[in-house]
């Protein structure tokens, strides 16, 4: 296992020569391999970063984070030790939550990122429901069937059960330390979320326009909470879009 800041990165494709590092950050209960397709979808345009949050994988004998502040500044550590060029955020669910507030951090030091890309999210001015880490093992194996986000092998094995929804419960209830708030970072924000999302409405993805002052896209495609699974062609076709198009020059 690697240590200390090097345990949060996975490099599943190396791009040495591409000029953007694009960091994905995962959803609750989830884990960086969920990225390994749009490591390859990106390749060689960028280099993609996964995030592996501790209490997962090769992280399971790791606790897991309990506080989202604290989330937030190990990642944004983590994101600036392991990144050399550009750099621009993805993340899923919970995870664009935690791009969000990593983009504003590296904002605040010098390091703005190219652009932010959130997917299936609600807008960070908009609360959660925080009960999910009180409900039963069934109930929340019935919101992951409901989702379809999770190997349905891996929920049949007991072992493997326990350690999903051991992370799944963790998350949740650290997402209740996590506060709505309007602020708005500067990078261009894209949006992106499935047609069909319980989680999230279309209506509610575009409300991302309001937390950046600088360009906003809004991308749907067919599916629900889950949609990347069959659009990571398109997924990664939104980012090299956006990647492509240098951001507008700020008077003053």
């Amino acid at each position: 296992m690697t240590n200390g800041q090097d345990a949060w990165i996975r490099r599943y494709r190396a791009a040495p020569e591409a000029p953007v590092q694009v960091v994905c950050l995962p959803h609750a209960g989830g884990t960086a391999s969920y990225f390994r397709p749009m490591a390859k979808g990106l390749f060689p345009a960028a280099e993609v970063l996964a995030v592996q949050y501790p209490g997962r994988q090769d992280r399971i004998g790791e606790p897991c984070i309990t506080d989202f502040e604290e989330l937030i500044e190990r990642t944004f550590a983590a994101v600036r030790s392991a990144t050399d060029r550009p750099v621009a955020l993805f993340g899923h669910s919970m995870g664009a939550l935690l791009a969000f507030e990593v983009a504003g951090r590296l904002e605040a030091c010098g390091a703005a990122p190219t652009a932010l890309f959130a997917s299936g999210a609600r807008p960070p001015g908009l609360p959660l429901d925080r009960s999910g880490h009180t409900a039963t093992d069934d109930e929340l194996i019935a919101e992951l069937a409901a989702l379809d986000g999770t190997d349905e092998r891996l929920l049949q094995n007991e072992d493997m059960r326990v350690m999903v929804l051991s992370a799944l419960r963790a998350d949740y209830r650290m997402l209740e330390s996590r506060r709505p708030h309007g602020s708005a970072v500067a990078c261009p924000v894209v949006s992106l979320t499935g047609d069909a999302d319980p989680v999230v409405s279309v209506g509610e993805a575009g409300g991302w326009a309001d937390h950046t002052t600088g360009p906003f896209d809004l991308h749907v495609f067919p599916g629900g909470h889950f949609y990347l699974g069959d659009h990571w062609a398109g997924v990664s076709a939104a980012i090299t879009q956006r990647l492509g198009r240098p951001a507008p020059v700020r008077a003053g």
